[in-house]
């Protein structure tokens, strides 16, 4: 673009002599023609007036020019902004081509291998819910913490004779309802090879508690075979007593079991064990002292631990030798022994106390209808067998117990105690769901629906059927003539039938009746015992 103008002398004369003419047509408007001709031709003629007229001209001329630069210059530079613009995007399109270029290629079926797993990003932590449990990990698996918990909720109702002899103790068991328990803990891993657990209680037998420990354990996992933990757990007294309560077919353990688990092993007692299981068998061994410390809301102070704890052990070996794909067969052994009780002290009346008791296997009263009473003893035992059948959605399983008390210093003619207990229990579901044999503790875990609780899609969950006898004989030498070799514990029979309705994994509720029968003497020689029958509903959620 140059600044010179477009045109040459004879285009601009022509534009003088036009612009003349338009001079000219204005002045015709004043005059005659000849006039008008006579005065353009006088202003042709005058240099000054075409001068002007030139100038003037030339302005309009270059005023119209300017303003076609300056769109033309707009314009030139829309067009360099788009030139940029498209510049810009074609370095980017070139930097991603070459980013996607260097990723490599992802691997084949048969290149994924454990190796190219593990290199993997991760995030540092994984969160996760399952069936209502939180759980936390780290990527690399080392550490994790779940949450977990449980409800259940009791309500009993008993039926006794108002017309009891005026011996008979015991003569108004309270019905009402209580949080049997009522728990919530954590558990997870250490550094890959330990695992922890940590529970606390508030619920109770017959009254809630303030929270207290009910687990508290460290465990060395590295090993598949053998595990070692120590801390406050439970250590496995039994087939019974190796199940959890979270799926137990009744409210309460058969009496037999409770009593052997009381004497060295059961709830809050510190130990330290170790324990393995194959494909077919299980072994566990501990060494254990005292309970936990704990305080009742219906104390006045702690339920303290002597002074000079008891030392016990407890040991079972378990298995199932015969096994196919919807049967087998289970048996199994186990011992808990005291093997040096506690010392309560030489003021004591009793200064090494054994004493085995328990509740009618329901606890929404806390009372206990057979007790030995406290014996001064250097040690005690319970031996028990285990025998237990499954054939798809039936079960079938009991245990025998033998007790043995072994006298601290008896006097002449006083024996050592010994009495025995026992129960056979069973389920059919209703629905064709199957316990599920439980490998890491030799024992049944519970039913688990094929179709959850859901009545508009027609699910009603899992329901089981189960009945149970159970015996207990806490009596030894009652007819003896020696009043110090009599130990009038009681024996209790009863007989239960029951309803497990499994809504989901979570949420189950149990309905259970009992016959109750104790047969028990006082010093006198009168019966204190009595017949009642019992309802008792459970509502239990855990997570």
């Amino acid at each position: 673009m140059t600044s010179a103008l477009p045109f040459t002398a004879s285009e601009r004369q022509g534009a003088v002599s036009l612009g003349v003419l338009a001079l000219a047509a204005c002045l015709a408007l004043s005059g005659t023609a000849a006039d008008a001709r006579t005065r353009a031709r006088t202003l042709v003629r005058a240099p000054s007036l075409r001068a002007q007229i030139l100038a003037e001209t030339q302005h309009m001329l270059d005023a119209q020019k300017a303003q076609f630069d300056a769109a033309e210059a707009r314009k030139q530079a829309q067009i360099d902004a788009l030139q940029a613009k498209v510049d810009s995007l074609t370095g980017e399109l070139q930097a991603t081509k070459a980013q996607v270029a260097a990723v490599p290629a992802p691997p084949t079926l048969a290149q994924i291998t454990p190796q190219v797993v593990a290199a993997l990003p991760r995030p540092d932590t994984n969160v996760a819910m399952k069936k209502g449990a939180v759980s936390f990990a780290s990527s690399d698996g080392a550490f994790s913490l779940a949450l977990h918990g449980v409800m259940q909720l009791d309500a009993a109702s008993y039926s006794q004779d108002k017309a009891l002899p005026a011996a008979v103790t015991a003569r108004d068991l309270n019905s009402g309802v209580n949080f049997r328990r009522a728990r919530i803990g954590i558990n997870g891993k250490l550094f890959s090879d330990f695992d922890y657990n940590l529970l606390t209680e508030f619920g109770g037998s017959g009254a809630e508690d303030a929270g207290r420990i009910q687990e508290a354990w460290l465990q060395y996992s590295r090993f598949d075979h053998i595990k070692f933990r120590v801390g406050a757990y439970p250590p496995l007294v039994g087939l019974e007593d190796a199940a959890s309560t979270n799926a137990q077919p009744f409210l309460e353990r058969p009496a037999s079991t409770e009593v052997a688990r009381s004497l060295a092993a059961g709830d809050l007692r510190m130990s330290a064990g170790v324990f393995g299981n194959g494909a077919r068998w299980l072994y566990s061994l501990a060494l254990t002292g005292n309970t936990v410390s704990t305080l009742n809301t219906q104390a006045t102070g702690f339920t303290a631990a002597s002074y000079d704890e008891q030392l016990g052990v407890a040991a079972r070996l378990a298995g199932t030798p015969l096994r196919g794909r919807d049967w087998l067969v289970h048996v199994g052994v186990n011992y808990t022994g005291v093997i040096h009780p506690a010392d309560a002290g030489a003021a004591a009346a009793v200064r090494y106390p054994v004493q085995l008791r328990d509740r009618p296997e329901l606890r929404v009263d806390g009372t206990r209808l057979i007790d030995t009473g406290a014996l001064n003893a250097r040690s005690a035992s319970a031996t028990g067998l285990e025998l237990a059948g499954q054939y798809k959605g039936l079960f079938a399983q009991g245990e025998a117990f033998a007790y043995r008390v072994q006298r601290y210093n008896p006097a002449a003619g006083v024996s050592n105690p010994a009495f025995q207990g026992w129960y056979v229990e069973g389920g059919w579901s209703l629905t064709g769901e199957a316990r599920k044999y439980n490998l890491q503790t030799a024992a049944f875990d519970g039913v688990t629906p094929r179709v959850n609780f859901d009545p508009q899609s027609g699910g009603w969950g899992a329901f089981e059927l189960v009945a149970r006898y159970s015996t207990l004989d806490l009596d030894d030498h009652e007819g003896a003539a020696l009043a110090a070799d009599r130990v009038l514990g009681g024996r209790q029979d009863i007989a239960s039938l029951g309803l497990d309705w499994q809504l989901n994994a979570d949420m189950r509720l149990v309905f259970e009746g009992q016959s109750v029968r104790i047969d028990r003497l006082n010093s006198a020689g009168a019966q204190i015992g009595q017949k009642y029958n019992a309802f008792a509903v459970r509502s239990q959620f855990n997570f």
